[in-house]
């Protein structure tokens, strides 16, 4: 199967770009490429320019957020189907949590400023990607606030919340 059957497949049947026009769907596949990770790799390292957007095809990726002098703390773990980052579309356009593959990860990366030039130069687009990742941005923040909450928010034996 061609690159162009496998992206536009793909983008029909994903939650985030199945509600767009089969035009706008042809302008994200003009920026897409298919990408393997091998387990342990980093996809993106917390403050990294984000240089992609990606869909997971296959595979499981932790999002982790690096704590000085303890193990990196684990704030969502995502699967197939599932979008990753969304540091893209905000300047400065820097990453802010790891993401790493928990396992041999396909996914379908989407060049950042490609998307970002189409954008701007198709505002009725840009406006329905906006529209659709917001939902991504606001879950993914609330899920590291739970984790982090969960982990530093407790009291400890002495029932002082840990600093």
């Amino acid at each position: 199967m061609r690159l162009v059957e496998v992206v536009t497949r793909v983008l029909q049947e994903n939650s985030i770009f199945k509600e767009l026009t089969p035009g706008q769907r042809e302008l994200v596949a003009g920026c897409a490429s298919l990408m393997v990770f091998q387990e342990g790799a980093f996809i993106y390292r917390e403050g990294q320019p984000a240089q992609h957007f990606y869909l997971i095809r296959h595979g499981r990726v932790a999002l982790e957020v690096h704590v000085p002098g303890r193990a990196p703390i684990i704030v969502d773990s995502l699967r197939d189907g599932d979008p990753l980052g969304w540091s893209w579309l905000i300047p400065p356009y820097r990453t802010h949590f790891d993401a790493r593959a928990l396992g041999l990860t396909r996914v379908m990366g989407f060049d950042a400023e490609c998307l970002r030039q189409k954008m701007e130069e198709n505002p009725a687009f840009g406006y329905a990607l906006h529209k659709r990742m917001a939902p991504v941005i606001a879950s993914r923040l609330a899920a590291a606030r739970r984790q982090l909450i969960d982990i530093y928010g407790r009291p400890d034996q002495q029932g002082v919340a840990w600093r």
